[in-house]
């Protein structure tokens, strides 16, 4: 039966955990309540976490290297309470008690500090032990079972509090370790998009260049090779002149989106896919866009990586695929929007190890590296041909760069 003094304090030691927030304060709190039931010169609370494997200690009083850092259970001094094989141990010397002093026991704090006189209770919530209550005296034979009894009554106080402010605690830093996760996340998103920014205007930079300067050349060229008195000569030099031309026309279309700019998306990809399949007979080619022209108020860093994913499928469905039949759709989702290229091609199989499949495969890092760099979902499938599916998030679909990523992908 608690005595009337007793149980005073106890309520005194309740009311002084309400409204604290940390364990190190809210054992403060209480010293000097619980030192009115028992005399002490060091306390502490051992709170174990959910697999017990490793114990954290608050303490009051005289400051030791338990709460320097975690400790394993197994060298505790305490162990035989954290793993749940007693309810309390108690000692008129620990200096001398093999129970706290075993070969690799975490007990140099009693040894220096001389802490002889302890008792130790568990601290149990709903049944399962959270911790111990731990309290110390350098005097020998100052506790004895009568000690025991206040002192789980004192941890049966104890336990919900820290129990709750341990879970608090926990919850605390998984916020924090997920916000600066986050936070190198979309430092790393913003810098990649605005790298994938330089890079599209430098692309662009190199594309008018060659348009201004080379290709002016090469037509200077293949008008001075007009004038040459041998026709074999001439036609051979113009032959290649031109195939030049054709490439670096192809280069600049691929560096500057023109198309993409003046005539919108759904007609520049019309434009690619037939240029991409024009050395291929009867592929048929389809697009069709289903955002009711949303996709080209997107912004522009983004519309162009659709785009360039888009470019990087067809290519693949055409050049490598052997596709007779290719579609592209974009349409509007409650979620987003989603762009999907469909072909009926051979897909990427086992035998992508060959020399074509192997350009197909770094090709599809490509499309997997843009599409996470506009915080889009990226998938595909190889049922009856081969599918490709980007999904841009509703954050994308304005002028704003998204905020959050997700990928999904079936093995290629």
């Amino acid at each position: 039966m608690t005595e009337p003094n007793a149980l005073v304090s106890l309520l005194r030691i309740s009311s002084h955990l309400a409204g604290q927030v940390e364990i190190r304060a809210a054992l403060r709190s209480v010293k000097a309540e619980i030192e009115n039931l028992l005399p002490i010169d060091h306390m502490d609370v051992c709170l174990v976490d959910d697999k017990a494997a490793w114990n954290t200690s608050y303490e009051v009083g005289i400051k030791t290297r338990w709460s320097l850092s975690r400790t394993p259970v197994a060298i505790s001094p305490v162990r035989s309470i954290l793993l749940g094989e007693t309810d309390f141990m108690l000692t008129g010397n620990a200096m001398e008690d093999e129970r706290y002093t075993y070969e690799g026991a975490l007990a140099q704090p009693i040894i220096k500090h001389k802490l002889r006189s302890r008792v130790n209770v568990a601290m149990k919530v709903l049944g399962r032990t959270i911790g111990a209550l731990n309290c110390s005296s350098c005097l020998p034979d100052v506790y004895d079972e009568s000690t025991v009894v206040r002192v789980r009554q004192i941890a049966d106080v104890l336990s919900p509090y820290f129990y709750s402010l341990r879970a608090n605690e926990k919850a605390k830093r998984a916020a924090v370790v997920r916000a600066e996760a986050q936070a190198r996340e979309e430092g790393l998103r913003q810098g990649a998009l605005e790298l994938t920014r330089a890079l599209e205007q430098e692309r662009q930079r190199i594309g008018m260049d060659l348009h201004d300067q080379t290709l002016a050349d090469l037509t200077r060229i293949m008008r001075d090779a007009e004038k040459m008195v041998s026709a074999a000569d001439k036609a051979q030099v113009i032959d290649s002149i031109q195939h030049c031309i054709a490439d670096l026309r192809r280069i600049i279309d691929t560096a500057v989106p023109t198309i993409l700019d003046l005539f919108g998306f759904a007609h520049a990809l019309r434009i690619h896919l037939e240029r991409a399949v024009e050395d291929v007979a009867a592929v048929k080619l389809e697009t069709v866009d289903e955002t009711e022209g949303l996709i080209d108020t997107l912004d522009p860093t983004i519309r162009i990586a659709l785009f360039r994913i888009a470019q990087e499928a067809i290519n693949n469905a055409a050049r490598h695929a052997d596709a007779d039949h290719i579609s592209v759709t974009v349409k509007r989702l409650k979620a987003g929007l989603q762009m999907t290229i469909m072909d009926n091609g051979r897909g990427l199989t086992a035998s992508g190890r060959s020399r074509q499949a192997g350009k197909a495969t770094g090709g599809l890092a490509h499309m997997r590296t843009r599409a996470r760099l506009i915080a889009a979902e990226f998938g595909m499938s190889h049922k009856d041909g081969t599918t490709v599916t980007v999904k841009l998030p509703l954050a994308g679909l304005s002028n704003q760069a998204p905020v959050s990523y997700s990928a999904t992908e079936e093995p290629a």
